[in-house]
């Protein structure tokens, strides 16, 4: 039996969610970061998720958020099984803020209140599309009266 997780469109929106979920974790891990000192922010790499949707590797079937681990980027990161796998076709790169603290922290609040902002209306958006195909297609399956 077939789904909605079976046509790719619907794959496409899934997978993108996904990074939108995973993007908000990132951005809430630099907001509780804003004291720590040498804490540089980090952010999602849209242009590689983009990249890797365009070429089919994400959505769908085949694009299952399965076999890509967390990157341990520094000595004192834990390499393991702490969080769960990111989505495929998702890279997380350091995106420091337009200023840096004394004490080499360069995340500024606003900045990531904005972003955390933008990505809620992206995620609404394609919620909001989603359900709206779900009811088409029940419009379509729908018998003639």
């Amino acid at each position: 039996m077939t789904g909605p997780a079976d046509i790719p469109l619907f794959g496409m929106m899934k997978a993108r969610m996904d990074m939108l979920g995973e993007r908000q974790k990132v951005l809430s891990t630099n907001v509780s970061n804003v004291s720590t000192p040498g804490y540089t922010p980090s952010d999602v790499d849209m242009q590689a998720f983009s990249a890797a949707l365009a070429k089919g590797q994400v959505g769908g079937r085949s694009g299952s958020a399965g076999g890509v681990g967390m990157a341990t980027t520094q000595p004192g990161h834990i390499a393991g099984a702490s969080r769960a796998p990111l989505v495929a076709g998702m890279h997380i790169k350091d995106a420091p803020d337009s200023e840096t603290t004394l004490d080499g922290n360069s995340v500024v609040v606003e900045d990531q209140m904005m972003k955390i902002a933008e990505n809620r209306m992206e995620f609404e958006t394609i919620v909001g599309l989603y359900n709206k195909s779900l009811s088409l297609m029940r419009l379509a399956a729908k018998t003639p009266q």
